[in-house]
């Protein structure tokens, strides 16, 4: 399955060009490497051009859009609420395993309020602005868990290993029914 990417980058500091982002370049690589067709990184602030810029995507018809930065502690960081706006359904296991991965390397990727959820037929993840947030969520956010992500969101059905197919854990018959 060919899916398509979007990621944008929320941050003030960035968008005014007082610095160059690194984590939306990570990520660019990363999701190319597994071989989505991606665009941007765009660079915005955070808020209300968050919130638009998630809605173009989804009317775009972006399976995945992946936003990194604004997820902290701060009064400006407003990427989780303006994400509540335009998701559907939240999907909060996969925020979940990301920190996971993140609080395997450090207690502050516990900071992170990123969300994630599906608006019509995308999938969208907020992620910390940071180098490490960017490769954390790589190792989650993998061709195979992604496509099948993308699959259910078209309704297509699980692979089923009473069906020939293999369970995504890899496996098949009894194993895949505990």
């Amino acid at each position: 399955m060919s899916v398509s990417a979007l990621v944008v980058v929320a941050s003030n500091r960035a968008a005014d060009g007082v610095y160059a982002d690194e984590s939306g370049p990570i990520l660019i690589e990363g999701f190319a490497a597994s071989g989505f067709g991606v665009a941007g990184p765009l660079v915005v602030h955070d808020g209300d051009e968050v919130e638009q810029a998630l809605r173009d995507a989804v009317d775009d018809g972006f399976d995945l859009v992946v936003t990194s930065g604004g997820t902290g502690l701060t009064s400006q960081d407003l990427t989780p609420e303006v994400t509540r706006r335009v998701i559907e359904r939240e999907v909060p296991g996969i925020a979940e395993a990301i920190r996971a991965v993140g609080l395997t390397k450090t207690p502050h990727a516990a900071l992170s309020r990123a969300i994630a959820g599906t608006a019509g037929k995308t999938l969208i993840v907020n992620l910390a602005g940071s180098r490490g947030a960017a490769k954390d969520a790589l190792t989650v956010l993998t061709a195979e868990f992604v496509s099948h992500a993308v699959t259910q969101l078209h309704d297509g059905d699980h692979t089923r290993a009473e069906d020939g197919g293999e369970h995504p854990r890899g496996e098949t018959g009894a194993e895949a029914e505990t």
